[in-house]
């Protein structure tokens, strides 16, 4: 239910929707940007609501960060040119094909033919695209040793978490990584990767991911932290 507001600077008010759950032992922020806007809290059972305000308040500048930066949503029309994946593709609607169909030349130019019915165009642009954001994934992470593997590949549409790794070995990834440049979609899969060995961020847990990713690493977290608003523009 939502029980108040997180005003930003602006003046917009942002419902708090909070929720109380048994065996939870921190309280958590999830910023949701779409559809709806408001700001989802989750708190063990017993913790009052006056403590969760003030953890609200501690993490104030980071809520309006994201609130702030989360582009206008921009609709995807026939005939026009995205990028995703490191290529440049011109999207084409044809509704007298069933299958979409991917057709690339060797300058990282695409054209993504997309059939199907004009109301469900958008949607099958997305479905590709996460589609095919799964397979880079799988093979970047081929690319590391055996050890780092992770049992099971999950892909996600978060919203201030770009990838996770949990201790049973399972890796989520935001889909919307796609629309970043490869190198910065490539930070992500090893900084998860590294959380097989490290679950923390630690100076040897940093160190790992420097060892995975290579030179650049921090030029990747750098462009994540300052243009990651951006990827989620379409959809």
């Amino acid at each position: 239910m939502s029980e108040c507001e997180f005003v930003l600077s602006s003046g917009e008010r942002i419902p708090i929707v909070v929720s109380s759950r048994r065996g939870l032992r921190n309280i958590t922020l999830r910023p949701k940007t779409q559809p709806k806007r408001e700001l989802h809290v989750s708190k063990p059972w017993l913790t009052p609501m006056s403590v969760v305000m003030r953890f609200v308040e501690q993490k104030s500048r980071w809520c309006e960060r994201i609130f702030n930066n989360a582009p206008q949503k921009h609709h995807i029309i026939s005939g026009e040119e995205i990028e995703f994946l490191g290529w440049h593709v011109h999207v084409v609607h044809d509704p007298s094909r069933r299958a979409n169909e991917f057709i690339k030349n060797d300058f990282g130019v695409a054209t993504l033919v997309v059939g199907g019915t004009s109301d469900m165009f958008e949607r099958r642009i997305r479905d590709f695209i996460k589609s095919a954001f799964l397979t880079e994934v799988k093979q970047m992470i081929r690319t590391v040793p055996r050890e780092f593997w992770p049992k099971r590949i999950a892909v996600r549409d978060t919203t201030s978490r770009w990838g996770s790794c949990s201790t049973s070995g399972t890796m989520s990834f935001s889909w919307r990584l796609a629309f970043a440049p490869r190198d910065v979609m490539r930070y992500v899969v090893m900084h998860e990767l590294a959380h097989q060995k490290h679950m923390d961020h630690s100076p040897a847990f940093w160190q790992t991911v420097s060892d995975l990713y290579g030179f650049g690493v921090e030029r990747a977290k750098r462009w994540l932290n300052v243009h990651g608003g951006e990827l989620h523009r379409y959809f």
